[in-house]
This record gives structure tokens, sequence and C-alpha cells, in this order.
């Protein structure tokens, strides 16, 4: 077994792991594998990200789309038009060994991976436009929707990549959902899993967490086993009976604990009390894979487990492997609970944009400034840098995000910089420039009111306690806090990382600031409080695509 295959990482994208000596292969196989890349100038990978966001659907079609949504057979039965047009057919993914999951979202490259690394940009731009000129080509006149939509196509292009580098195992995370999903075209996993779930998509998905549970377990297929991890009852429950109304063997993952008995204790390369859920979802996907396909050395099995009152059975309980301990120890999900140290800039980034995501966001981001190197003297500093997008409650979230009593809240769109002339990465046609500003505009609005009703004589001196120690022991080196929040909107991320930053963070240092960026009077005394300061800490949050395009500016070589 290679390394690489035995390192199935706990963060869940549309991957891959192939042998470690798996070059590009195009045989002559039904499909696109036989077609020659095209050779038309300038179609460079920025022209391919540049046409695929041309395939992305509009505010009104999206509307449309969430009438049209009840039909889960229609939604698959399109996708699957659209794998025969592209020359594969459902035969072709069932050689594919997949786990199949729910998870979290990436981004255009960074969606697909081959051994944990995102495919090439030549790798990226060769396939997109073999599949885009397949697709062109193919179109029926008849057909009221003639290509396919943004995740479609990435989903397609996934598979197709797969099968050309005929990877050992694919890893398969659906869109949105489950049931309506059009990753669930797939109809022989190895194994599924479910992960925690919240209230996501719930205009598309439901307004219930039952609801939701009920979109997720549509990716359980007949005999094939699934796995999930503790839930609430009642989401717990409807997984529970879907499984059973198609025969799905639904296993519950015992806690990380379980495992560690008798053992060391595993340790995870990514932070946070929440990912030892993933952690122990990960090993039970990755040793019911090993189990399947006849490896040695999967883990010795620690004892038989009974049934719990949900009627669900628990996975079993074993050592885990020392491939299966350096995985997760060695795992990076870049801006999930990640941290970047700068000079006397921490910057915290983590991409939770659900109500329980959050929530385990503020619990490490507290935590973790509890465990941090504390200036020899003068104050600290704490910037909020937020945005949310979609149909997510912003005035829910950014009230689970008071108790870390900020010094300042920055608000911003998804988008590096003001103009869109090379970050085609991050263009979304589904919304307006003036609607994501106003956006920002509501998220201040937000803060400033649950400010003014946090507000009281002794609130930043008597806040409540938590575990692991008294919530006071924010306060004792940093600026006394004010009774309201200082908060801005700047129109990109650029321009808000300037602010913050203050030229300060030895790798981001971007030309000189633009005229007016410090017109704003708190803008002004902000600079000033933010220069002086011996420490700043700063939580970047509420969106993936805002952490995304932080990291494209902090970490230039993520982008290259």
């Amino acid at each position: 077994m290679s390394r690489a295959r035995s390192h199935l990482r706990s963060a869940f994208l549309l991957a891959a792991v192939s042998p470690l000596s798996a070059t590009t292969r195009f045989g002559a196989r039904r499909g696109l594998s036989a077609w020659p890349a095209p050779q038309e100038p300038g179609m460079e990978y920025q022209d391919a990200v540049r046409t695929l966001n041309t395939l992305q659907t509009n505010a009104s079609y999206l509307e449309q789309v969430k009438r049209q949504r009840g039909d889960p057979q229609t939604q698959l039965e399109a996708m699957e038009l659209f794998l025969a047009r592209s020359g594969l057919q459902l035969e072709d993914l069932d050689q594919l060994n997949i786990i199949h999951v729910t998870g979290t979202k990436g981004k255009v490259r960074e969606r697909i991976r081959i051994n944990g690394q995102p495919i090439s940009p030549e790798l990226f731009t060769n396939h997109f436009w073999r599949l885009y000129h397949r697709l062109q080509e193919t179109k029926d006149g008849s057909s009221c929707v003639s290509m396919p939509a943004y995740f479609r196509f990435l989903t397609l292009m996934a598979f197709h990549i797969f099968l050309q580098e005929k990877v050992d195992l694919a890893v398969v995370e659906v869109g949105i959902g489950g049931a309506y999903d059009c990753t669930n075209i797939i109809r022989k996993p190895v194994v599924c899993g479910v992960s925690s779930l919240g209230l996501d998509h719930t205009s598309l998905l439901g307004d219930t967490v039952e609801k939701i549970a009920w979109q997720k377990g549509g990716i359980f297929k007949r005999g094939v086993p699934a796995f999930t991890v503790l839930q609430p009852d009642g989401p717990l429950a409807v997984l529970r009976d879907r499984a059973q109304q198609i025969s799905c063997p639904l296993y519950l993952c015992p806690p990380l604990e379980a495992l560690e008995e008798g053992g060391p204790p595993l340790t995870l390369g990514l932070e946070g009390e929440h990912q030892r859920s993933n952690a122990a979802l990960a090993l039970q996907l990755a040793r019911c894979w090993l189990q399947q396909k006849d490896h040695q050395g999967i883990g010795e099995l620690k004892a038989s487990q009974p049934s719990l009152q949900w009627q669900l059975p628990l996975a079993p309980v074993f050592q885990p492997t020392s491939h299966m301990q350096h995985g997760l120890r060695d795992t990076e999900w870049p801006g999930r609970t990640q941290v970047l140290r700068r000079g006397p800039l921490t910057w915290y980034l983590d991409g939770a944009h659900t109500v329980s995501s959050v929530q385990a966001c503020v619990r490490w981001f507290r935590q973790a400034l509890r465990g941090r190197d504390r200036p020899d003297s003068g104050p600290e500093v704490r910037v909020l840098l937020f945005n949310s997008t979609g149909d997510r409650d912003p005035a829910a979230l950014l009230k689970l995000l008071q108790p870390c009593q900020f010094h300042y809240a920055v608000f911003c769109p998804n988008l590096t910089e003001v103009s869109p002339t090379g970050n085609e990465d991050q263009q979304n046609f589904t919304v307006t420039l003036d609607q994501v500003l106003l956006r920002c505009l509501t998220h201040q609005q937000h803060w400033s009111r649950l400010d003014k009703e946090q507000a009281s004589p002794n609130l930043w001196n008597s806040p409540g306690p938590e575990p692991g120690g008294p919530a006071s022991l924010l306060l004792a080196p940093c600026l006394p806090h004010p009774v309201s929040t200082s908060s801005l909107v700047f129109s990109c991320i650029s321009h808000a990382l300037q602010w913050i930053s203050q030229g300060r963070d030895p790798v981001f240092q971007p030309p000189s600031p633009p005229r007016g960026l410090l017109a704003h009077p708190v803008a002004g005394s902000g600079a000033s409080v933010l220069r002086e300061a011996a420490a700043i800490h700063v939580l970047v949050t509420g969106s993936l695509h805002l952490v995304g395009g932080v990291l494209k500016l902090l970490e230039p070589s993520l982008s290259q």
C-alpha cells in the first residue's frame, strides 16, 4: 500500500489518492481520453476559470432551481445526461473506488486534489477545455439547459481526471445536501460518511436539522456501509430511518477517546475540539475501505460494540495503525482553525459559516488566546474580519462572536481587490457588487445593534465562565474594551488587510494604500492604535471564500 493512500485526510474534498508514480495517462478508452489537448493561443488557466465562471447561475435562475428542486429524479437524470455527453457512462463511475461523504466547500483547483495536492493549473486547463469543447459540440437545441452549471461541470471534470489518472481511491464530497446533489449519480461507492450536521443552505435543504438529515441520508446505498458521528436525537433518528428503508448498514462512530484507550494519544494536525469528531469519522471510513480491499494492517479490533438506544450499532473500536496516526498528525487544512504568526500580528483563520461551526470557532479562538505568548509590554488588540453569504443568518453568527470582545469589527466582501482583473477565481455572477457591499453594511448594522444590546457597566469585567479557565483572562493585557466595538466596512479584502496590518506583516506588503483609506475617523484613530499595539490578534471567519481570499494575499505561495 502506498504511503499516500494510507494518509486519508479528515478534510473531505473532491480528492483522490493514486500510486506515487502516477503521471498523466491518456489512454484510448471511451470518453475524452483520446482527445488531443487544444492548442488555441491564449487558452491559459485564467481563461479556463473565466469561462468556467460563465456557468455560474444568476440570481433569478437560482430561484427557479429552488422551485423545481422537488423532483430528485429529474435532477439526477439531467446529470446522467451531462455525463453521457461528456463521454462517460454510469458503468465508468462504477470502476472508481469511491468514498462518498458530506463535508465542506472548496474553490476551483482546490476542489480537485490528487495525493492531497490541488491539481496543477496545467492539468486543470487541459481537462477543462477538453470537457468544455465536448459539451459544446454535443449541445441539443431542444434541451432547455445546454451546459451544466458550475459545480456540475467541476464534478464531471473530477470524474474524468480520476478515471484517466487511474486513482486507487476517490473521496467525493457532495455539493449541497445529498439526495438531489449531482454527485449522487454514484451508484456503487465503497463506503459513505455523514459528518456533523448543522443548519446551512436552508432555502434548499430545509429549515430544520431533521430535514437536512433527510437530504444527507440520500447518499446511502443498499448494502453499502455508512458511518456517521454523534448527532442530536432527531437528525440521528432520520439518518437511521433512511438507512433502514434501503437496507443500508449504518454505524455510529465511537469517540476518538475510545480508539486511544490502551495506546498513545492521537495527535491531530487540525486544532479545535470539533476536529476530533471529523478524525473519528475519517478513521472509520479509511478502515472500512482498507478492509473491503483486503489490505493488511487495518488496525487491531479492541472489542465488539453493543447497539445503542438509537438502534444504531457502534462502529468497531480498533487500534489505529501507525500510518493512520501519521495521517491525522500530518493533516493540513488551510482556512480551518489555521494560525499564521507574522511579527506582532497573529491571524486566526477559520471558514466557519454555520451556527455550530461558528460556536466551535469561538471556542477554538478563545482557547488559543489563553495559550498565547503575551508581550512584555504594550497593549494587545483583537480584530474581527467577517463576511457571510447566501441564505445564512448573519445576525445569529455575529451574536455568537460577541463574547470574543473585539476592539474592532471589520466587514468586507469576498473580493481580494476592487478590480476583478487577475482574480477570476473569485468572480461571482450570482450577486452584484452593490449587493455584496450592502450586505457588508447590513453586517455592520447587526454588529452595532448587538453591541448596544450587550453594553452594560459590568459586561466586560464579568464574562461568563468557560471550560479550561475564566474568560476574564482574555482581558488582562489588552486594551480596555470600549462600551461598543468600533466597526468599519471596506470594499475589498486587500483594503481591509492593509488597514488591519498597518504595514506590520512582513509578508503582506502591498503598494501604498489607496487614497482615502484612513478618511473615516474610526479608520484614522484605529490605525494609530494598531501601529502602536504590541500584539494584534485577527480572527477571520464567516465565509470560506473570505478566508480563501485572505490566504491568497497572506500566503501567495498557495496560489502558485
